[in-house]
């Protein structure tokens, strides 16, 4: 079982190989028309390349993972929840992501309601949160989906602070299908400096090169959404450049 980089996130900033940025890695297949067999290459690739985890939509769990000889998992396993669009009532996320815990997901992204956000309602930002937060407590690591390019700063400060305040683990930029956009370098640091290394901070959506990569944990991401993992990685040397 690899170990979790976001307990150090100062050593996720450090100069990284290839190596050492595939253990920050979220390798992600969310499109609606991926099948099984997508699934169970994504999850060979992701051994390959030695990523942290492999993130897939919540009705292709159970997934079998090989596991390593302490017998634990040599990958995670993350789902989404409320995914793409957040719009779905609290009580549904939570057993969305309930479900998703029984069947074995060890890692839950879920999106937040962003138009209570817009309308400066993070408390219920926060109550929605919590409530996925307790359908699936710890062990299970909780990222909340802010949808960054559609907020304004203050506005992601608020949402995360208000994640952090829920007893969420991380906040993650992007569920990758919104118009406005994915992850940026700007709402990456803002939403750094915010949690302060309290929480992690995922950077997803359109990150597609090292460069693009190397910046976001350089703003401060302790790990990455990625789809395109190998061509990423590919383009990082032994020696950390690009």
């Amino acid at each position: 079982m690899t170990t979790d980089p976001t307990l150090d996130p100062a050593a996720a900033r450090q100069p990284l190989d290839a190596v050492a940025l595939a253990r920050l890695v979220d390798h992600t297949l969310l499109k609606p028309e991926a099948t099984r067999a997508d699934v169970e290459a994504l999850i060979g690739e992701g051994i390959r390349l030695g990523v942290y985890s492999v993130c897939i939509s919540p009705s292709f769990l159970p997934v079998e993972v090989p596991v390593g000889i302490d017998g634990a998992p040599d990958l995670q396993v993350a789902t989404v929840c409320g995914f793409p669009s957040g719009k779905h009532h609290s009580d549904v996320k939570a057993a969305e992501a309930a479900r998703a815990v029984r069947d074995g997901a060890h890692e839950v992204d879920m999106v937040i309601d962003v138009g209570a956000a817009k309308e400066g309602r993070f408390a219920d930002v926060e109550a929605d949160v919590r409530a996925v937060r307790d359908a699936a407590p710890a062990p299970t690591v909780l990222k909340v989906i802010i949808e960054s390019a559609a907020l304004t700063d203050d506005e992601i400060v608020a949402v995360c602070r208000a994640a952090e305040a829920a007893g969420a683990d991380f906040v993650k930029t992007s569920t990758g299908f919104h118009p406005a956009g994915g992850a940026s370098v700007h709402a990456v640091r803002l939403m750094a400096q915010t949690v302060g290394g309290r929480l992690g901070v995922k950077a997803s959506g359109g990150i597609r090169s090292a460069a693009d990569a190397l910046a976001m944990v350089e703003a401060g991401a302790t790990r990455l959404g990625l789809s395109g993992t190998a061509a990423v990685l590919a383009g990082v040397t032994a020696d950390g450049d690009y």
